[in-house]
């Protein structure tokens, strides 16, 4: 399991590097990078905090992927996570974060 950074989208914010609990997010020429991806355990931590969708997280067939990616986005309340297969097909899950913790 490890994530994936499109530099093109990174803004430089930082926000990715404060949340990742494991230090492994560092910044080369104001873009964020991942030091070593082998030692990502998939919190996702990162994506969540990443507001411009330059990080995805990489489903691996190891938990049932088959090589999928996952990106999340947030607008107002909606949080909005996109699956998308090696094909392209997506799926789309939408959770209000309002209303996420109801039980």
């Amino acid at each position: 399991m490890s994530i994936a950074i499109n530099k093109s989208k990174c803004v430089g914010c930082k926000r990715c590097i404060e949340v990742c609990p494991g230090n492994l997010i560092k910044l080369v020429d104001s873009k964020a990078v991942i030091k070593r991806e082998k030692d990502c355990w998939g919190c996702t931590s990162c994506l969540k905090e990443c507001q411009t969708g330059a990080i995805a997280f990489f489903l691996g067939a190891d938990i049932g992927g088959r090589g999928s990616v996952l990106s999340v986005s947030d607008k107002g309340d909606i949080r909005t996570w996109m699956v998308t297969a090696p094909d392209q097909s997506t799926k789309t899950i939408v959770v209000n974060k309002k209303e996420s913790n109801k039980y």
